[in-house]
C-alpha cells in the first residue's frame, strides 16, 4: 500500500480525544494539575503547553514528535494545540500524523479561595496594635508590608482598634509575619490557642492561635523623659531626649549635647517608657539668629537658636534662646517646630524629678518647609495602601478628619526625609499592576 492509502486505512490518533476540559480558577488565576494541584501558568507558556499534554489520554500510545499554540482570543476560553505524532502502523512502516486538540476553559474555584470566600476558616491572627494617638506608624508599616510583600499570605486584613489583624490559614505563615514585624519596629508578642474541635479516635486536635504583638509607643520626633536608671546605663546621657528614627531599635539624641544612643528592643521591654509629647504638641517658631558652635555628630551641628513663636507676632516680643542640634539646617528667617516647655505640663514622675533650673525652655524638633503646591493639584507621586476590611465600628466624621490629617503629615514626612523616602515604593500616577489592581487599592486620600 502506498503512503496515502495507509493514512486512509489507518488513524494513529484513534483513541486521543480531540476535545478537552481544564479547570482555571479565576480568582487566585491558576490551573488545576489532577489530582488536587493548582499550578500558576501564562498562555501559551511552557508550563502550560505541559498541563495540555498531561490532559491527554492514549498520548502514550504514539510517539510525540512536535507539540505547539494555535493562536486563540484570550478570553475566548479555548486553548488549542497542535500536535505531531509517530507509530508504527505495519512492519517496518512508521507513519506521521498532524492534528489538533480543542481544551475548554472550565472555571473552578480551588479550595484556598474557597477558604477565603467562607467565613471563620482562619487559623492563625496576627493582632498588631500601637497605643498611640496617632495612625503615622501603622502609615509607615503598612508601606514596608507593601514593599516586602510580607501580607501575599494573608486571608484576610481587617482594621481594628489602634492597629490591624492579620488572618492567615497556616500557622506558620502567621509566626513569619511576627518576625517581619520584629525585625523592622521593636515589638514584643504573646501566644495563645484556642480548642475547636478533638478527634479522640486518632488523638488529633484542631486550634486556632492569636499572636498578640504590641509595637512599643514611641514614634519619631517624640519628646522622652528616661528613667534615671537607664539614663546612666546608656552612657550617662540626658533624661530628657528626642526621637529621630524608630527602627529595630529606638534612636534617641540629646539636643543639648548631640550625645546619641540606641535603645534595643530587649532594653526597652525591660524597662519601657512613654513619650512625654508627640508630634501634635509641637508649636511653630520663627528663628531670629543662629549661631553655631562647632560640633557635629553626623548629619546633626550643635548651635544656638533666638526663636520667637510665629502665635506672637501683633501681640508681645517674647523671645527664646535654645541650643538645637539643627544648627547645619537652620538659618534665620526660618520656620521650627519644637516643644514649648514654659507651658506644658506633663504627667510623668520621672520628668517631676528633674531639676526644672538647667531644663531648657523651648527644644526644637525640625525644619518646616511651606507647602509650594498648586491649588487643586496633587503631588506627582502616590502611595499603594493595603486591601483593609473595615471594623465593625466605623469611625466618626472628628475621627476620619484625624486619621486625613494624620495621613497628610506622613506624605509630609516622606517629602522632608530622603533616609525615610528611600525605604518605601513611590509610584507615578495611577499605574498599577494587575496584581496590584487585585489585592492592593490606591489610597482614597489622594
Amino acid at each position: 500500500m502506498c503512503v496515502d492509502c495507509i493514512r486512509n486505512e489507518v488513524d494513529i490518533t484513534e483513541g486521543i480525544p480531540k476535545q478537552v476540559t481544564i479547570q482555571f480558577c479565576r480568582d487566585c488565576e491558576r490551573y488545576l494539575q489532577p489530582p488536587t494541584h493548582w499550578i500558576k501558568a501564562e498562555l501559551e507558556s511552557r508550563e502550560l503547553l505541559t498541563l495540555c499534554l498531561k490532559k491527554l489520554r492514549g498520548l502514550n500510545k504514539v510517539r510525540l514528535i512536535d507539540a505547539s499554540f494555535i493562536w486563540t482570543e484570550p478570553h475566548s476560553k479555548r486553548v488549542k494545540v497542535k500536535l505531531t505524532v509517530q507509530k508504527e502502523v505495519f512492519a517496518a512502516a512508521i507513519l506521521q500524523q498532524i492534528f489538533e486538540v480543542e481544551y475548554i476553559v472550565s472555571y473552578q474555584q480551588c479550595e484556598d479561595c474557597t477558604k477565603v470566600a467562607a467565613q471563620n476558616t482562619w487559623k492563625a491572627t496576627v493582632q498588631v496594635r500601637q497605643k498611640v494617638p496617632h495612625k503615622r506608624t501603622f502609615l509607615y508599616l503598612e508601606q514596608l508590608i507593601l514593599k516586602h510583600n510580607a501580607h501575599r499570605d494573608t486571608v484576610n486584613i481587617k482594621e481594628a482598634k489602634d492597629g490591624l489583624d492579620f488572618f492567615y490559614a497556616q500557622r506558620g505563615h502567621a509566626i513569619k509575619m511576627c518576625e517581619f514585624l520584629g525585625a523592622v519596629v521593636p515589638t514584643r508578642s504573646k501566644t495563645s490557642e484556642q480548642l475547636i474541635s478533638t478527634d479522640v479516635h486518632t488523638s488529633t486536635s484542631n486550634y486556632k492561635f492569636t499572636y498578640s504583638v504590641e509595637i512599643a509607643p514611641i514614634c519619631k520626633d517624640d519628646l522622652i523623659c528616661l528613667p534615671s536608671k537607664l539614663a546612666r546605663s546608656l552612657g550617662n546621657i540626658s533624661q530628657l531626649v528626642l526621637c529621630t528614627r524608630v527602627g529595630t531599635s529606638l534612636q534617641l539624641i540629646d539636643a543639648n549635647s548631640l550625645q546619641g544612643t540606641d535603645v534595643t528592643s530587649q532594653v526597652y521591654w525591660r524597662t519601657p517608657f512613654t513619650s512625654l509629647a508627640s508630634a501634635g504638641d509641637m508649636c511653630e517658631y520663627y528663628v531670629h539668629d543662629v549661631e553655631l558652635l562647632g560640633p557635629t555628630r553626623g548629619k546633626y551641628a550643635l548651635a544656638d537658636v533666638q526663636v520667637a513663636r510665629t502665635s506672637d507676632f501683633g501681640r508681645n516680643d517674647t523671645v527664646f534662646f535654645a541650643r538645637s542640634h539643627l544648627g547645619n539646617i537652620l538659618n534665620p528667617g526660618d520656620h521650627v517646630l519644637g516643644y514649648d516647655l514654659t507651658r506644658s505640663n506633663f504627667n510623668n514622675t520621672d520628668f517631676d524629678r528633674l531639676n526644672r533650673n538647667n531644663m531648657p525652655d523651648v527644644i526644637l524638633v525640625k525644619k518646616t518647609y511651606p507647602v509650594r503646591r498648586k491649588k487643586n493639584k496633587s503631588r506627582s507621586w502616590k502611595l499603594r495602601t493595603l486591601a483593609k476590611e473595615e471594623g465593625e465600628m466605623l469611625p466618626r466624621k472628628q475621627e476620619q478628619d484625624k486619621i486625613e490629617q494624620d495621613y497628610e503629615l506622613f506624605l509630609r514626612d516622606l517629602e522632608e526625609d530622603p533616609e525615610m523616602r528611600a525605604t518605601v515604593n513611590l509610584y507615578k500616577g495611577n499605574r498599577l499592576s494587575l496584581h496590584a489592581r487585585t489585592h492592593i487599592r490606591t489610597c482614597t486620600h489622594i
